[in-house]
């Protein structure tokens, strides 16, 4: 094994494996090291597994609504093992995907924990053996975060979980409480009430998905509340424990919810222990590493990406996206800044929810004018054949220039139509050039023209 590379990435996850695949396919000796599997918390335990959880879920409640399509189906009983088993082949493909990638690219795969060891050293400890001291002219720190907790709420891994244990566990509860109603705890909370468990969710703002325009997390409650989801609204949990074979949660609204499980969906946490920062003297805030608009952190050849930095939300596209930054410009090319501005957002529970840009309560807070559009998917042709009529698209256009300001969309594919959105912002396409390019029709894409051109006055199917 090498000891002395151009690049050495620390973390495997969405960040650390496209930027040690580029690395290597810009010319630059390149080593990536992952103290777990390969592909991070996204391809393991986050994004991948719980999409194909989620798709258990959305195939589940057709079938209990088949004779809405003409179609008699039985009972449908649910092998909560298997659901969980095919969730863990989905993401162990991915994982063996990433390590074929690196064979392909020639990056180094190093299995073991990493720390700096002062500029340019990389101490790796591997799984078994002793430290070897690695050398790089570029050390990119991609380690990502983990759930976030809070005094009072004791995670057991049994009984009070966070996304990692529930992910993987084959042991259906009869009734789970979630605290915290961003992506991650609808998203699980749709999946368990899908499955037949009884589901309370916790949440600490006036309405579920806090940073989703209002009357997108209106519309999702409302949903997710006919399925059965009980939801409490503007109340925190004081504490959260085991106790005997349940879980008991104290609100500070004064109420006691006892269940089989519990999961702490309250956001994340830096992994920036133990990684030698202060030693070298790398800036932190809140445990976030300090990074410029290239990822340099405030050692000269240290950089950050993802979760572990203070820039952009916490996705896994836009970890990826830094990573492309980063490294093309250690490589010497010109590559724009990522646009935070123009990053999209997406829940994937049903009905879908995924935006980009200004909600309205944000563009009323910049004093800006706007003109909002809205088209019910209840309206469009595509959606009522596919029996998935709930929801709608909202967009907010200036009245001005004509710019797309924000998107919202509620409903079915909506996580496959915002991109649309995406790409015109990004080209400064006007509402006007959006409304005059064709949309095949029937699709559910046709909403999203809709809505812009009800914003502009000029719909003519509502």
């Amino acid at each position: 094994m090498s000891t002395s590379y151009d690049l050495i990435v620390i973390g495997a996850g969405p960040a650390g494996y496209p930027a040690a695949i580029r690395g290597a396919q810009l010319g630059l000796k390149t080593a990536c090291i992952e103290r777990e599997l390969l592909g991070g918390v996204c391809l393991n335990w986050g994004c991948i597994p719980s999409k194909a959880l989620l798709k258990t879920a959305e195939l589940a409640n057709k079938m209990r609504h088949a004779s809405d399509f003409g179609l008699r189906a039985g009972d449908v009983s649910v092998d909560f093992g298997r659901v969980v088993d095919r969730s863990r082949t989905v993401s162990g493909r991915f994982n063996k995907g990433v390590a074929s990638l690196f064979k392909k690219y020639g990056v180094d795969h190093l299995e073991g924990t990493a720390r700096l060891a002062g500029k340019g050293h990389v101490t790796l400890q591997p799984r078994d053996g002793d430290a070897q001291e690695l050398t790089a002219k570029h050390i990119v720190l991609a380690t990502g975060a983990r759930a976030r907790t809070f005094p009072g709420i004791e995670v057991d891994g049994e009984k009070v979980m966070t996304y990692r244990e529930a992910i993987v566990s084959k042991e259906q509860p009869e009734r789970i409480v979630i605290l915290g109603a961003g992506a991650i705890g609808l998203e699980f909370a749709y999946f368990m009430n899908a499955m037949g468990t009884e589901v309370i969710v916790v949440e600490g703002q006036a309405e579920v998905l806090p940073l989703e325009d209002r009357e997108i997390g209106k519309e999702v409650r409302r949903h997710l509340s006919r399925a059965g989801i009980r939801f409490e609204l503007g109340t925190l949990a004081r504490s959260a424990q085991a106790d005997g074979d349940e879980a008991v949660v104290e609100l500070d609204n004064g109420e006691t919810l006892r269940a089989d499980r519990v999961l702490v969906a309250l956001g994340i946490s830096p992994n920036s222990e133990d990684l030698g920062l202060e030693e070298l003297g790398v800036k932190t805030e809140r445990g976030f590493v300090v990074v410029d608009a290239s990822y340099r952190t405030s050692v000269p050849g240290v950089y950050a990406l993802g979760d572990l930095n203070d820039r952009g939300p916490a996705l896994a596209h836009t970890a990826t996206a830094q990573a492309h930054v980063c490294v093309d410009r250690i490589a010497g090319h010109r590559i724009a800044d990522v646009d935070y501005d123009n990053m999209p957002s997406c829940t994937y529970c049903i009905p879908q929810v995924a935006s980009v840009g200004l909600t309205e309560e944000a563009a009323k807070k910049k004093g800006l004018s706007y003109k909002v559009g809205k088209f019910p998917f209840a309206a469009n042709g595509k959606a009522q054949g596919a029996g998935a009529p709930e929801g709608f698209v909202k967009v907010l256009i200036d009245p001005e220039y004509g710019e797309i300001l924000g998107a919202h969309i509620v409903g079915s594919e909506a996580t496959e139509l915002i991109a649309n959105f995406v790409m015109a912002r990004s080209a400064e396409a006007t509402a006007e050039l959006f409304v005059h390019t064709v949309h095949a029709h029937p699709t559910h894409g046709e909403a999203m023209m809709e809505a812009v051109a009800q914003a502009l006055g000029q719909s003519v199917h509502l």
